[in-house]
């Protein structure tokens, strides 16, 4: 039997009574890409957590797309802000509580706000990072979306 961690984002799930499974694979570097193709899942599926800042410095969290990117104009525009970048590595591990490669949106250190890409709805399955490199949580959206309350923009491209 296969022994899975514990993280802070598996005690925040439990907590909220959120149905996922665990899967883990062998992490050799950051990327969705190793993830997809560790776990045999379509890159679409797998679900990054970008940690980024908008102008006024205020951190927030981008859930999107494994083979995707985030058009930066675009989430600014529907979010209000003049512009929004990426954080730094540091500043994301301090905000999340996580090390990049294993951040989780999930039970993060600090509370910020989630923009969903919209399209990850209509996903049967999703499969995001449980908190630790190579830890992978497997879920419906609407399970996601429970446990986080996102707010859900097009932003992808």
């Amino acid at each position: 039997m296969v022994r899975f961690p514990v993280t802070l984002a598996t005690l925040f799930l439990d907590n909220l009574g959120i149905t996922y499974s665990k899967h883990s694979y062998d992490y050799q570097r950051k990327g969705s890409d190793v993830a997809a193709s560790g776990l045999g899942v379509d890159l679409h599926s797998v679900v990054k957590t970008l940690v980024m800042q908008r102008d006024d410095d205020t951190p927030i969290i981008v859930l999107i797309h494994g083979d995707k990117e985030v058009s930066l104009k675009e989430l600014a525009r529907q979010i209000g802000a003049k512009n929004v970048l990426t954080c730094e590595i540091r500043d994301a591990q301090k905000y999340t509580g996580y090390m990049v490669g294993g951040i989780s949106p999930f039970g993060i250190k600090k509370q910020m706000q989630i923009y969903l890409e919209s399209s990850i709805l209509t996903l049967d399955k999703i499969y995001i990072n449980g908190g630790l490199r190579g830890f992978i949580l497997e879920m419906d959206p609407n399970e996601l979306v429970k446990a986080l309350n996102p707010i859900v923009v097009n932003v992808s491209r």
